[in-house]
C-alpha cells in the first residue's frame, strides 16, 4: 500500500477502489464499458473527527461505502475517492 501525502480535515477519509471484477464467477470476461464500479476499497487516510464525530476507521482498513458515496480525487496519476466517514457502510475484517 502507497502512502499519500494528503491529510483530510475533519470527519473525512481517503479510500483507493478496489479493482473491478474482469470475470464472472464462471469465467467469461466482462468487458470495460460492462464493468460496475467497486463499492469496496482501502482506506488511506483519515482525518482527526470532530467532536460530534470521531473517527473510528484507520488507515489500512478495507471497507464497503455507498454506490454513489464520495468525490473522485486524481492525485499523482492514482484515483481516490474522498468521503465523510458516515457514507462508510461497513468495515471488511
Amino acid at each position: 500500500m502507497s502512502k499519500i501525502n494528503i491529510t483530510p480535515l475533519a470527519d473525512r477519509v481517503i479510500i483507493k477502489q478496489a479493482a473491478a471484477e474482469t470475470r464472472t464467477a464462471s469465467g467469461i470476461i466482462i468487458p470495460d464499458t460492462a464493468q460496475e464500479k467497486p463499492q469496496k476499497g482501502n482506506v488511506m487516510a483519515v482525518g482527526k473527527g470532530t467532536k460530534e464525530n470521531p473517527i473510528t476507521v484507520k488507515t489500512g482498513d478495507t471497507v464497503l461505502y455507498g454506490k454513489y458515496a464520495g468525490t473522485e480525487l486524481k492525485y499523482k496519476d492514482e484515483d481516490y475517492l474522498i468521503m465523510k466517514e458516515s457514507d462508510i457502510l461497513a468495515i471488511i475484517k
